[in-house]
């Protein structure tokens, strides 16, 4: 077995450091801008709190997928849902979101139901947040039975609600989010969907039109942000993954307006919460180390071991009791070299999300 990679300890200085840049974006926006740090504790001004309170951290359980499906062994590691479920609050997170409802099948011999979920989660002290799974017309109303049978107040999914470039395909996507959405509504969830860094691309909008009669340009509107006009916010949630929508900042900045002139536009993950803070209830707190040359920006690493500045993101969208902070890193599974990995990795990353600090008068 190979060591386990350690993460590095989230210090005092990386933990209060901020971009100045950001902060002059919010404060050119008209935002207010938070002073991090805690130049005032010494002068008994100030109380400190944590900035996600511990009934607001949480997990999504596809970041420890290798333990909750693997086999039974002797290996020590917990497998399955009722012994990973117990570790995760033994770290001491209070929230899972969930990635599917099975395990493996020789655990009962047979598949385990929700209801059974339902009590370990009961049984651990566990409130279930959300999940990620198929949204569609057809199958939405079973899976709403599902999330209120683990007492869910979110349902949602992974993947964005449609992958097009063009306004026609995210009107459609509005109407039919539009209408699941009041369903889950109607039986006390919000619907929510989650970001990768391609929904905070340019949609193709203007210009000269393709052979098939489509837009070739921009006019510089972001495609998930299109849609935030288009979804009803009274029927219609997001999740940001905090750490795709840096990845949007690296990747998704120049675009060719109608003109044929490539133009600028710097997106801001805070600026783009910050005024829209109550369609944001849920958020994935994955960090990345910042990798230039890597396609990304960055590699995905456990809380705290990267360069994502979540004492600030957290500080300046604020409504720290409602929002939801989950734990996510899709590389945390060690696979058979480190079979551990995801659970150490877990840890850690609980560790770091709580040692995030905010002061109060």
């Amino acid at each position: 077995m190979t060591e386990p990679q350690t993460p590095k300890a989230l210090t005092r200085r990386r933990l209060l450091t901020a971009s100045a840049g950001a902060a002059a974006a919010l404060g050119a926006a008209g935002f207010p801008v938070l002073a991090t740090g805690s130049p005032a504790i010494s002068h008994g001004k100030l109380r400190a709190e944590p900035l996600v309170p511990a009934r607001n951290r949480g997990i999504i359980l596809y970041s420890v997928r290798d333990r909750i499906s693997a086999a039974p062994d002797d290996s020590g590691i917990p497998y399955g849902f009722e012994r990973v479920l117990a570790r995760l609050a033994e770290i001491g997170y209070k929230e899972i979101e969930f990635a599917g409802y099975n395990q493996h099948t020789s655990i009962l011999g047979r598949q385990i139901t929700p209801a059974e979920i339902r009590k370990i989660l009961d049984d651990n002290g566990l409130v279930a947040s959300g999940t990620h799974t198929q949204i569609n017309a057809a199958t939405f109303e079973q899976q709403l039975d599902i999330a209120q049978t683990l007492g869910m107040k979110h349902i949602g999914t992974g993947s964005d609600p449609t992958g097009s470039a063009y306004r026609a395909d995210w009107d459609a996507a509005a109407d039919l989010w539009n209408e699941l959405g009041r369903a889950a509504r109607k039986r006390g969830l919000k619907l929510y969907t989650h970001n990768h860094d391609a929904a905070y691309g340019f949609l193709l909008d203007a210009g000269p039109l393709d052979a098939n009669g489509k837009p070739t340009r921009s006019t510089g509107t972001r495609k998930l942000e299109y849609f935030f006009t288009k979804a009803d916010p009274r029927y219609v949630f997001f999740e940001m993954d905090i750490y795709w929508a840096y990845v949007a900042r690296f990747k998704h900045h120049t675009y060719t307006d109608a003109w044929g002139r490539s133009k600028s536009d710097l997106f801001d993950p805070i600026l783009t919460v910050v005024p829209r803070t109550d369609r944001f209830p849920l958020f994935h707190a994955k960090d990345g180390d910042k990798q230039p040359t890597q396609a990304n920006g960055y590699v995905m690493t456990p809380l705290g071991d990267g360069d994502i500045n979540f004492q600030q993101f957290f500080e300046e969208i604020g409504k720290q009791d409602y929002h939801h902070a989950s734990w996510e890193q899709d590389t945390a599974p060690g696979g058979t070299a480190n079979p551990g990995q995801s659970l150490n990795f877990a840890e850690v990353s609980y560790r770091n999300l709580s040692e995030l600090t905010i002061y109060r008068r």
